[in-house]
């Protein structure tokens, strides 16, 4: 059995642009666990989705078997989902509330993530930065019909339209994907103001040092310069 471990960093800012955070993070480190979740349905309404999601994960048991963890952030993430459009029915008039979210969880050499929406995990191994999590975006589900490029997908006009996310419609449906850790892999949790501002061979540069404290510092740093004009969450996760 391998013993993996890990050191991680987040953080947070309301952008360049936004006044107020609709975002929120959960780091537990010492958990292996991680979580961002991007709020939508403005002033309030989306801060409290996305605090529901973080303050739920929070006390899921991670003492338990890998599967049943698994199974307990699914269950988790189901029950938040009716809570916000219950939430939504008596305190926002039934108006649109919810949340994005992407969780990953490590235990020995194994990684899980689970998301819905638009906020993503990434991996940097061996110089290079792949996306592991799919946006649930009307852009990219156009991009894998063929019906757009991707140089057309970059300043669509619908890149902002999510089509999965926690509390925003009837049902919800949770992705989950398996990776298999390796010593020195750097995994960032983001939310969209992140890739939003920043290309991602900049991110790849800014994870390259591997320290997780500066790259997420930096991260935060250089997409407010370069503008970023949604909310910014980055957490950090290396594996030693």
């Amino acid at each position: 059995m391998v013993q993996t471990h890990w050191l991680s960093s987040a953080a947070t800012h309301c952008g360049a642009v936004r006044n107020m955070n609709e975002d929120a993070f959960l780091n537990r480190n010492n958990d292996g666990l991680w979580v961002v979740a991007d709020g939508m349905g403005g002033h309030e309404a989306g801060e409290v989705a996305s605090q529901m999601i973080t303050a739920s994960i929070g006390r899921v048991d991670v003492a338990q078997p890998l599967s049943e963890v698994v199974d307990a952030i699914e269950d988790t993430l189901l029950e938040v989902h009716h809570k916000i459009r219950t939430y939504s029915r008596t305190h926002c008039e039934g108006r649109t509330m919810g949340s994005t979210v992407v969780s990953f969880f490590m235990r020995e050499s194994v990684g899980v993530c689970l998301w819905a929406g638009d906020s993503r995990l990434y991996r940097y191994r061996d110089q290079a930065l792949q996306q592991v999590s799919d946006d649930h975006s009307q852009v990219n589900e156009m991009l894998a019909r063929g019906m757009i490029t991707p140089q057309e997908a970059i300043n669509h006009p619908a890149s902002n339209v999510i089509t999965r996310a926690v509390g925003a419609s009837e049902t919800l449906y949770i992705d989950v994907t398996l990776v298999e850790l390796k010593p020195n892999d750097v995994y960032l949790l983001c939310s969209d103001g992140l890739y939003g501002a920043l290309e991602e061979a900049e991110i790849a540069s800014l994870l390259a040092s591997g320290d997780v404290e500066a790259a997420t510092q930096a991260l935060i740093e250089r997409s407010l310069q370069a503008g970023a004009r949604d909310n910014v969450t980055v957490i950090a996760v290396k594996v030693q």
